[in-house]
């Protein structure tokens, strides 16, 4: 079966290091990975993965187009990755550059709220929602961190209300690190089929008996695996997660067709 890890970061190789180093420096925990292309496509020799969403955040509104660049390049060149497009909450026109970054070869939007700095349901990125909504476009969303309230997932309910027809995945369980948090707040609205959750960044903190569970009071027709590589490695995270006491059937889901699913994009 094909494995796909629905959560990882790569960058430009000139700027990679820099940006390991901020997010290290966000998050305050040492980076496993140089977040290059090659770097992560060095887990697939150590494990079953076979196939990355890739995506990068962009911090300001003038990497909006850089990145969309880099991210459609990259693509081009690994058959394997499978791009997000980033967004900004001040770029001008959105909709035009979304447009170019489908006409590029990605499938869908990256958002992260707490380090874009701007609340998850602030009105411009409620219409960066509505086109992701009309182009039909999945959008991978940071969700949670106690630190601050960007990302709350009170603010994605909002949202899901808002656009009844918008497919999200709630990185991180729905709330990073509060996962039980974001299963209270998140999970009525989530029993719809456009919502999903991976699983990344997750792991450490939960264990193998408490991920499964977690797993299975948000259905695991819905949780796909993801690394968070740079952050951590992806080979590493994936064993983990195959050695948890889940069935070969909702591993099948996890790994593989929850990801294709979200993604919109058929793997072999």
């Amino acid at each position: 079966m094909a494995v796909i890890d629905a959560h990882a970061h790569i960058y430009p190789d000139k700027i990679a290091a820099a940006a390991v180093d901020a997010v290290g420096n966000f998050y305050e925990v040492n980076m496993f990975g140089d977040g290059t292309a090659a770097g992560l496509l060095s887990a697939k020799d150590r494990s079953p993965i076979t196939h990355f969403l890739v995506h990068s955040v962009a911090t300001s509104v003038h990497a909006v187009t850089a990145i969309n660049n880099a991210i459609a390049q990259a693509c081009q060149a690994h058959p394997e990755f499978i791009g997000f497009a980033a967004m900004h909450q001040d770029f001008e026109d959105p909709a035009t550059e979304l447009q170019r970054a489908v006409d590029l070869g990605l499938h869908g939007v990256k958002l992260h709220p707490d380090t874009q700095k701007v609340n998850m349901d602030d009105p411009r990125l409620m219409e960066v929602y509505a086109i992701c909504e009309e182009m039909g476009l999945p959008v991978v969303i940071h969700t949670g961190d106690y630190r601050y309230d960007f990302s709350h997932p009170r603010r994605l309910v909002n949202i899901l209300k808002a656009f009844p027809d918008l497919v999200v995945d709630a990185a991180h369980f729905g709330y990073w690190p509060c996962f039980d948090v974001g299963y209270d707040i998140l999970h009525d609205i989530a029993r719809h089929d456009r919502v999903f959750l991976d699983q990344s960044s997750t792991q450490k903190f939960l264990g193998p008996r408490r991920t499964v569970e977690l797993a299975r009071m948000w259905g695991t027709d819905r949780i796909m695996f993801g690394s968070d590589f740079p952050m951590w490695d992806p080979a590493d995270e994936c064993n983990k997660l195959m050695a948890c006491d889940f069935t070969d059937d909702e591993l099948e889901n996890i790994l593989w067709h929850n990801a294709e699913r979200f993604s919109g994009v058929k793997v072999s």
